[in-house]
């Protein structure tokens, strides 16, 4: 499998992505990648990645649907890959107990070039940890499986709490549609805020939900005629950039601080101060993206007051300061941004934990 060479006038090549279908895949996740980043465009339209299917022997394999997926490849297409997605399997309740991975599987990912992103969507973290790729890191799996998962794999520093992990060169999500989230994430990581959102616009689906977010895990939905904070975090985020107080908040919902506190808090997961932080933090991203506003300026539209204000909470968030996320993500750089490096982390929300439906086990 060869990746798509570098154009005429220096134009990058497509990123390749190489997604491993193995027998009992189920045929939403395996259709994640394909749909998420086939959906990622430069300014002029142009694809930034190039999705392939393969199987660990070239093969077809049998979904969980009962139908049988023809791949475009085989193993060939993981050792060219730049980024390797392995989706869920049903058919392999072996690697449940820490069993070890089919022949043929285990040969395909031992055939991975060193570097390769690796990516794992919801109970496909089973074959990154029986590979031993997971020994010592973080990560996450479907909240349900979360107490089979650190039996089979003591080594694996596991935490269901969350939709994604990130690591830098390792990257695994919970259940379903956080697989979603976290291709969105890659994209943003990879080319910046712009280009994800216009791919989940394309897509459909919410342009961000951070990794730090919790799943849904047995939480009682409100009662429907219980007062909601819904309507005033919509409001919220149309003034980000005005003062926005705990009582203000409360009164635009009709409610008492506490109510108001405890409701926010049950429905978005987080307190109303840490949600107006992450949506501040995304707004002044956007903004250091799209414009050439002077960081104090940007602090101020965002909501965040002074630069000194903006600096400090985005090293504390993503580890990089306003003015090298810009160089990162500016629309005069380079399309393909690097996938590693200092700015590799920026979109990483780190303990945030807004309620988001991560979907059954895969």
């Amino acid at each position: 499998m060869k990746r798509t060479p570098g154009g005429a006038g220096g134009r990058p090549r497509r990123h390749l992505i190489a997604v491993l279908a193995l027998p009992g895949v189920p045929p939403f996740e395996l259709g994640i990648p394909s749909r998420v980043f086939g959906s990622a465009l430069d300014t002029e339209g142009r694809p930034l990645y190039e999705v392939v299917v393969c199987t660990a022997d070239g093969a077809p394999v049998l979904s969980d649907a009962g139908f049988t997926v023809q791949p475009a490849a085989g193993p060939e297409a993981l050792a060219s890959a730049d980024t390797v997605i392995i989706p869920p399997t049903h058919a392999m309740p072996e690697l449940g107990h820490g069993g070890p991975l089919p022949r043929e599987v285990g040969a395909a990912i031992a055939g991975i070039r060193s570097g390769t992103r690796l990516v794992s969507i919801c109970s496909g973290s089973y074959v990154l940890a029986a590979a031993g790729l997971l020994d010592g890191r973080p990560a996450t799996t479907h909240w349900n499986l979360a107490p089979e998962f650190r039996r089979a794999y003591p080594a694996v520093k596991v935490d269901e709490e969350v939709l994604f992990v990130d690591d830098g060169d390792v990257l695994t999500s919970a259940g379903v549609a956080a697989g979603v989230d976290l291709c969105l994430h890659m994209i943003r990581r990879d080319h910046g805020a712009a280009v994800a959102n216009r791919a989940a616009r394309m897509c459909v689906v919410p342009p961000w939900r951070d990794g730090g977010q919790a799943q849904f895990i047995d939480r009682p939905v409100p009662e429907p005629t219980a007062a909601s904070t819904t309507a005033t975090r919509a409001w919220a985020l149309e003034h980000l950039g005005e003062p926005l107080t705990l009582a203000r908040l409360a009164e635009h919902a009709r409610m008492s601080l506490r109510s108001f506190t405890r409701r926010f808090r049950d429905e978005a997961g987080m307190t109303p101060v840490q949600w107006l932080t992450a949506q501040r933090l995304e707004m002044a991203k956007q903004l250091l993206e799209t414009t050439d506003l002077p960081i104090d300026l940007v602090a101020h539209r965002a909501g965040l007051g002074s630069g000194n204000s903006l600096r400090s909470h985005m090293r504390t968030a993503f580890g990089v300061s306003p003015a090298a996320y810009r160089r990162t993500f500016s629309p005069h750089e380079p399309v393909d941004a690097p996938a590693s490096g200092p700015a590799a982390g920026v979109g990483v929300g780190v303990g945030a934990a807004a309620r988001a439906t991560a979907g059954e086990p895969g």
